[in-house]
């Protein structure tokens, strides 16, 4: 049952624009509306209308910290299409306005954190375009610091069904998505598992704790460090400090990180400022 929870989970974050509600997916994992709320709300401790309307507002709370989107806009992208709806259930859960949200995000963001407990020279980073990509990924769980992200390495122990995949993809390269990076979120979650060829594993047989994740095309900052233990921090250098120099906005999606053999690449994806 979990499983099927979880794939309720990823759906309602993947349809945070869409008017499709919670009979729609009821049909689409073949189960009663009811049974949807009562044994989501069992996993997760929500319904998932409310848990849907958080994460709406959660995406709304990013963009409005992190990119130049004019309010109307980041309201619609968030899944409201009624401007003062989306204020005042902003309101009720922040206790402030989207625009003075705004303004208290954007005054903690030019406080430089490299600066703070650092010596020497800010970490190098580049902007480059990367390529779409595929992998196949697991969703965990696990709190994102540095006791949650000091497993990563070892995601097909931990994630249920990776022992039926094929060694080369156990042993593949690997990329996590960090969704609680660079701000919290009320699930912390991370998607996990090995990059793929699309034509080299047509026809594999996927498990069903793990789906296929497109990743589009887009520019990203990348910074190596040397542990995913280092990733968040990196990801709030990028925000805070990095991204300002190279006239960049993190884009308000999830950072990745690229679980290399020699440290791990840290890609934040970004907008170029004035595009």
């Amino acid at each position: 049952m979990f499983n099927e929870m979880m794939r309720a989970e990823i759906w309602l974050q993947e349809h945070l624009t869409s008017q499709q509600g919670i009979d729609d997916l009821a049909n689409r994992l073949g189960y009663s509306t009811s049974q949807v709320r009562r044994r989501f709300k069992q996993c997760f401790g929500l319904s998932p209308s409310a848990y849907r309307d958080i994460l709406r507002l959660e995406k709304a709370a990013r963009l409005l910290a992190l990119t130049p989107y004019r309010i109307h806009t980041i309201a619609i992208r968030s899944g409201y299409h009624n401007h003062s709806a989306f204020s005042r259930a902003f309101q009720r859960r922040y206790n402030q306005t989207p625009r003075q949200y705004r303004q208290v995000e954007r005054l903690k963001l030019r406080s430089p954190l490299y600066c703070q407990g650092h010596s020497g020279a800010p970490p190098d980073f580049e902007i480059r375009s990367l390529p779409p990509r595929q992998a196949l990924v697991t969703r965990l769980y696990h709190k994102i610091d540095a006791g949650g992200l000091a497993n990563l390495y070892k995601w097909a122990q931990l994630a249920k069904g990776a022992e039926t995949l094929p060694e080369r993809l156990r042993q593949a390269p690997t990329v996590a998505v960090l969704h609680s990076t660079p701000l919290p979120c009320e699930l912390d979650r991370i998607d996990i598992g090995p990059l793929i060829d699309e034509q080299a594993d047509a026809g594999l047989a996927i498990p069903a704790s793990f789906r296929i994740l497109e990743l589009p095309e887009q520019r990203h900052a990348c910074l190596t460090v040397n542990t995913p233990e280092e990733a968040p921090a990196a990801v709030q250098y990028l925000v805070r400090e990095g991204l300002a120099k190279k006239r960049c906005y993190a884009s308000g999606e999830p950072a990745q990180v690229h679980l290399l053999e020699q440290g791990v690449e840290v890609q934040l994806p970004i907008l170029i400022a004035n595009t």
